[in-house]
């Protein structure tokens, strides 16, 4: 008995099962899959076991295996005695039950061990006689509906099973057998493999053995075309080409196709024909006479005549279904193997061929089938490990090569082929191409490495099928989304095709890990890995493509990059999971995954972005300050026009960029904020150019001299006057008079940096709100640095402020006021040079500044003037020049003018508040209380100080102090100049002995 690989068939119904139970879950991710599709079928499969080299029909064909199978079940030695019995006695006898092959009783369907081995099915019960019998040939007699009824029904044993399996005529079986009982009369004890049947039945009948001449001259044609076939075409040994035996034969068929020989036991054409029919039948390899007789064993006849006795096995009302009695008419079938040269090995193969080849013939419906040519093929490569026959190692890899190129057509594009429904198909097609691969690729000299081998052709195969198939699916995928959008072109689409994509291909990527990888990981371990690797390739593809078009950051250009991220993400995760128990963690998977870097693209896009926006704005700056007149009535709150522009610019960049849809807003938002930072420090540090500064406009302090009493100013020695000149005239040309730079357009300059002061902390602001809201906490937005995000800017404005405040309070006391201050104070006489002027024009200017400069600033600014006003009054008493002189009477009228000065800042209460103006008066009424000291005093204090600060010179006078531009009553040098101010002997004395300083000017 044939020894069949056992499969459970029950993973057949496990399989439907499951997919029915999750038919919903299926039909969601199926979206490109046809449930109701079937594997497409195919041109007529070409005959592994070669072409006949003459014209044999399948008639002709099927009626010689039928008489070998006669031939041979009467040969085995069990048959029953072959005694004719006419038409109008066949029903008794067959009522006689008899213990030979022919007429053994079929078994039950339950007994049937090769159809359990194999997962066949189980035929219909409900099958109609009408069907069985329907395609017996019309040449050999048609019955009607009822005689094929009556005959299905009394098909009790083998014999009668096989006769209308083979659909032979009841007439045609009558001849046959009452052929061979002659025979078997006249050759008592030979066995059938020791004749060849074809001479023997041309030799036992006549025309007359026919209903008509034209039958007769077929079966007689028929017979000599199989003999002309397996002794001249198809030998089982080469022929001779010594022997005449050949060229006999052939002179004999030829005179017979022109004209019909002689048939019957005593005619001698028929003698003949025995001669050179024996000779060439009985020839062996060794030369030796084993009785043998090589008729219908060589290549490919052989295989024809057993494919077609094989074929018999199927059910002729049911074309994909194997009949019950398969047991049994197996049984009977093997007995032809002496006779057709077939063992156990090519049985095997042949048996797989006739079920793989009619599962195409029928239009792949029967599934049963194919599992069972698969389990058949498990056994055929178990054969062809051991045998190295070079004539069965060709049949199989012709028959291998068949059946691998048809399933690969199936699986290198399975995604068309099979869906959740027909798994269980797509399983069984890729064992058979596993199988026939690996019969194909089998070595006998690396028998040692053959496991290692099996398990690299397996792998190899199904890596192929993954990437093939993938591919393809992934440019349907493709086609179908550019065809919608081609058939919807009016219409708006809210996202790209390659958002689309990514996303119908994340789809696709689950439905083939949830559907198609646990049964292709039965064959490759990383199914799943390799699937994510071939769809991660074929997007990668399109994504280079579509980035290297890219030329700025669009809403579409992010959403396929942020759609390329999340499906990178996906089949990176997907092959890690599946890699994690192989060898190197899945280590060659990932590495085939070249990153996209859609984040890496991104954020150099959005940096491109902002790059873009802050040149623009910088060109913006530079250009607009160009032409900013900086009007205090340009708007009602006295800022520069352009500075409200640059403020609503930044802020619509800063919108832009929120609304960018990217995920790393926190991680670029600093390169941002750096260009839009510089800007503005730009347009500040733009903006007091040329506005000067305090050191602009303080005179430079004239060298150490000398007044005497009773000095006038016109008395002054001629190169003090040209020093007054050059005073005077440092002093006017110290700043540009231009009004471009007058105290009201400093002041709005004032203004504007204090809006951006304002402005820049609100932006702060509203970024932290919009990185908050973007789902960033707090702490990682500290980390970030959003707390210094204008640090530049802030900077510059505060530096801004202080610089255009001093300049503005400088500017004015040293250069607008300049005539009644350093020009006119105290000069001459102190009591007709007093600081009224002084104060009435410095009153004009504080209101012009306060009704210019921000309610904010409009302290600071003031104390500027204040702190100016009060540098600028030491500076006339302590460095006025030689054209002022002070006695000690003079001290009070002094306290009198400071005092008038404090209370015009004062202002009865409506000015700086008291302790300010007592904090920056301070200074002055220090160096105040010297003029109120007596000269003596003085030198004396003058003396002690300078020695415990600098020490006696070398020649033990006292040095000449430095000018530390401090004013202090402690300051050697403060006092110094007191005393060089003073108007008395005492005082001229001390500085013509001291340092030599001129007692007359």
């Amino acid at each position: 008995m044939m020894s069949y690989a056992y499969r459970d068939t029950t993973t057949l119904a496990k399989s439907k099962t499951h997919f029915e139970t999750n038919k919903d879950d299926t039909k969601m991710v199926l979206q490109y899959s046809n449930p109701t599709s079937k594997i497409p079928p195919l041109e007529e499969l070409p005959n592994p076991f070669g072409q006949l080299s003459l014209h044999l029909t399948q008639s002709e064909l099927r009626e010689t295996a039928y008489e070998i199978l006669i031939g041979a079940s009467r040969s085995s030695g069990a048959s029953r005695p072959l005694t004719y019995v006419s038409n109008s006695e066949r029903t008794m006898e067959r009522s006689r039950s008899t213990s030979t092959s022919l007429q053994r009783s079929v078994t039950s369907a339950a007994a049937s061990k090769v159809k359990k081995a194999l997962g066949l099915k189980s035929r219909r019960k409900n099958l109609g006689s009408d069907e069985a019998d329907a395609d017996v040939d019309a040449g050999q007699g048609k019955h009607s509906a009822s005689q094929c009824t009556t005959q299905k029904k009394r098909s009790s044993t083998v014999g009668e099973l096989m006769r209308v399996q083979m659909r032979v005529s009841e007439p045609t079986d009558s001849r046959v057998r009452r052929a061979l009982l002659r025979v078997a009369a006249g050759q008592l004890g030979r066995r059938m493999e020791s004749m060849v049947l074809p001479l023997e039945l041309l030799q036992q009948f006549k025309s007359s053995d026919f209903p008509n001449q034209l039958e007769y001259e077929a079966w007689q044609k028929r017979n000599l075309k199989i003999l002309e076939a397996g002794l001249l075409l198809h030998p089982h040994l080469p022929l001779d080409k010594r022997d005449s035996s050949a060229q006999q034969l052939r002179q004999i068929i030829r005179g017979a196709s022109e004209k019909p020989m002689e048939t019957g036991k005593h005619s001698q054409s028929i003698q003949a024909l025995r001669n050179v029919v024996m000779s060439l039948a009985c020839r062996s390899f060794d030369g030796s006479g084993s009785g043998m007789c090589h008729w219908a064993d060589g290549v490919p006849l052989n295989f024809h005549l057993y494919q077609i006795l094989l074929e018999s096995c199927f059910d002729v009302g049911d074309e994909t279904a194997v009949i019950d009695e398969v047991d049994e008419v197996l049984e009977l079938i093997k007995k032809t193997w002496i006779i057709l040269g077939i063992n156990e090995n090519l049985h095997n193969l042949c048996l797989a061929w006739v079920l793989f080849s009619r599962y195409i013939a029928s239009g792949q419906v029967g599934n049963d089938l194919l599992f069972a040519t698969d389990s058949l093929l498990l056994e055929v490569e178990k054969d062809a490990k051991d045998l190295k026959d070079p004539a069965y190692r060709k049949i199989l890899s012709s028959t291998m090569s068949l059946i691998l190129s048809w399933a690969e057509k199936q699986l290198l594009a399975y995604h068309e082929n099979f869906y959740g429904g027909n798994i269980d198909i797509m399983e069984n097609v890729l064992s058979l191409a596993i199988s026939a691969a690996r019969v194909l690729a089998a070595d006998g000299s690396q028998a040692n490495h053959r496991k290692w081998k099996e398990l690299d052709v397996a792998c190899g195969r199904v890596d192929s099928y993954i990437r093939s198939s993938l591919q393809r699916a992934f440019s349907q995928e493709k086609e179908k989304i550019i065809a919608s959008r081609k058939t919807a072109k009016n219409q708006q689409h809210s996202l790209p095709m390659l958002s689309v994509l990514a996303q119908n291909i994340t789809d696709l990527a689950f439905n083939e890990k949830e559907i198609f990888s646990p049964i292709l990981k039965q064959w490759h371990p990383l199914a799943t890995g390799v699937a994510a690797a071939k769809l991660h390739a074929c997007y990668g593809n399109e994504l280079k493509q579509f980035v290297s078009g890219i030329t700025e950051l669009t809403p579409d250009a992010v959403l396929v990059l942020i759609a390329s991220d999340k499906l990178e993400k996906n089949l990176v995760q997907m092959a890690v999971a599946d890699s994690v128990d192989s060898d190197d963690g899945g280590k060659a998977i990932i590495q085939e995954m070249t990153p996209y870097e859609a984040e890496s693209v991104i954020a150099n896009l959005v940096k491109s972005w902002i790059k873009t926006r802050v040149d623009r704005l910088q060109e913006w700056v530079e250009r607009n300050l160009q032409q900013e007149v900086w009007n205090p009535r340009a708007n009602k709150e006295r800022f520069a026009p352009s500075a409200v522009e640059v403020l609503r610019i930044i802020d619509e960049t800063l919108d832009a960029f929120f609304l960018l849809p990217i995920a790393t807003h926190q991680i670029l938002i600093p390169d941002l904020m750096n260009g839009l930072d510089a800007c503005l420090q730009n347009y500040i540090i733009k903006s007091k150019s040329g506005c000067g500064s305090k050191d602009t406009f303080l005179p430079p302090l004239p060298a150490l001299t000398r007044c005497t009493a009773g000095s006038k100013f016109g008395v002054f020695k001629k190169k003090d006057r040209s020093y007054m000149v050059q005073v005077r005239k440092s002093q006017v040309g110290s700043s540009d008079v231009d009004d471009y730079f007058g105290i009201p357009k400093l002041c709005v300059r004032i203004n504007t940096m204090h809006l951006i002061r304002k402005e820049v902390e609100v932006l702060e602001k509203r970024i932290t709100s919009n990185l908050t809201n973007s789902g960033y906490v707090q702490d990682s937005i500290v980390t970030v640095g959003s707390d210094k995000m204008f640090e530049l800017s802030v900077a510059a404005c505060v530096e801004g402020i202080q610089q255009l405040s001093e300049a503005t309070a400088y500017r004015i006391i040293f250069h607008n006021l300049n005539h009644v201050s350093w020009d006119y104070l105290y000069v001459g006489q102190v009591s007709s040079a007093r600081i009224e002027p002084f104060l009435q024009q410095l009153e004009q200017n504080l209101e012009i500044v306060s009704a210019t400069v921000h309610d904010r600033v409009r302290t600071r600014v003031i104390t500027q003037i204040m702190k100016a006003s009060f540098d600028g009054f030491l500076l006339v008493l302590l460095a006025g020049g030689p054209s002022r002189a002070f006695t000690v009477q003079d001290a009070a009228v002094l306290d009198e003018d400071f005092r008038f000065l404090m209370e015009l800042f004062w202002s009865d209460g409506d000015g700086l508040p008291t302790d300010l103006i007592d904090k920056y008066s301070a200074a002055s009424k220090d160096v105040l209380s010297l003029f109120h000291t007596e000269t003596v005093k003085l030198v004396e204090q003058y003396k002690i100080v300078t020695l415990n600060r600098y020490g006696a010179s070398d020649n033990s006078r006292l040095p000449l102090p430095p000018t530390s531009g401090q004013w202090s009553a402690a300051d050697p040098n403060t006092i110094l100049r007191v005393l060089c101010h003073r108007n008395d002997e005492v005082a001229t004395k001390f500085l013509k002995k001291t340092y030599h300083f001129p007692k007359k000017l």
